[in-house]
């Protein structure tokens, strides 16, 4: 495939670091010369001090990669650790989670909340899981993004019964969740 495919990188997603506009593109020639023509008509400022940090990270990766002290080992624990914890979390209120591999969005299926509760206000026509979520944010303080919003009107449907969360959170925002969601689970037991 690699006389027909450009692989884009991306520094904010490959470090973590949101908002930095430092990319690369590898691929062949042929497609190469047509996008240096475009980036250089469409881009007029490179900023040169991320472009020389983000050199400096892949560096030093390359001199520790695949060992304890890389950016890249690291960042897989904690990710996957983040993901386990928020797992267990919506457990407890019975959301049950499509166990992720290579993202930081967790998708929970609300099922059960759709059994319970299937009449919940919203506009006519809108899915369930975008009025789950506005019941969610209103009475519970936490927030997702409905699934349903990511298909045509046509399969809407199939995936109005899941939402999907963000585990890429510090520690105190995690406290806070876990804090709603027993009270949560209080509410749920009586």
């Amino acid at each position: 495939m690699w006389e027909r495919t450009l692989t884009i990188g991306s520094a904010g997603k490959t470090f973590s670091v949101t908002g930095w506009k430092v990319g690369w593109v590898l691929g062949p020639d042929h497609l190469m010369k047509h996008l240096r023509t475009v980036h250089q008509n469409c881009l007029y400022h490179c900023p040169t001090q991320a472009q020389e940090a983000v050199f400096s990270s892949f560096e030093r990766e390359l001199q520790v990669f695949g060992q304890p002290e890389s950016y890249f080992v690291q960042l897989h624990k904690a990710i996957q650790k983040k993901r386990d914890h928020m797992m267990n979390s919506l457990q407890t209120i019975g959301m049950k989670s499509i166990v992720p591999q290579g993202t930081y969005f967790l998708i929970a299926d609300i099922s059960i909340f759709k059994e319970k509760m299937p009449q919940l206000p919203g506009s006519e026509g809108e899915a369930y899981d975008s009025r789950f979520i506005k019941w969610m944010i209103k009475n519970k303080g936490l927030v997702a993004i409905p699934v349903s919003l990511f298909y045509s009107s046509e399969q809407k449907k199939h995936f109005d019964h899941y939402i999907r969360f963000c585990f890429m959170k510090n520690d105190s925002t995690f406290e806070a969740m876990d804090d709603k969601l027993q009270q949560w689970k209080k509410e749920l037991e009586s």
